[in-house]
């Protein structure tokens, strides 16, 4: 059985996922890191919200930064995601295992 502790940042991690523009985040970061500027572009959403999203999948661990002069570069975290020879990125949660196939 899972204790609680480990349950408690399994839930974290699924809340941080469960909103539509933050899986798309997590879509856009498979393939390479980026800046806050990238990823709105990329997902046409406003800076702000980006950041905000981001701000919530690095409190969740899920991405990790980088300051890179004067931008911070994000990333999937290497503890959480890890890629197959870019078959699939996959989600350890630590008690489970999700695959998230490229398309």
């Amino acid at each position: 059985m899972t204790d609680q502790k480990q349950a408690a940042e399994c839930a974290k991690m699924l809340q941080a996922l469960a909103e539509p523009n933050r899986i798309r985040i997590i879509e856009c970061l498979r393939t390479r890191s980026m800046n806050v500027t990238q990823l709105a572009q990329a997902l046409n959403v406003e800076i702000v919200n980006v950041s905000h999203h981001l701000g919530v999948l690095r409190t969740a661990g899920l991405v990790e930064d980088v300051k890179d002069g004067r931008f911070v570069v994000y990333s999937l975290h290497p503890k959480v995601f890890h890629s197959d020879n870019n078959k699939a990125t996959y989600l350890d949660l630590g008690w489970c295992r999700i695959e998230i196939p490229h398309n």
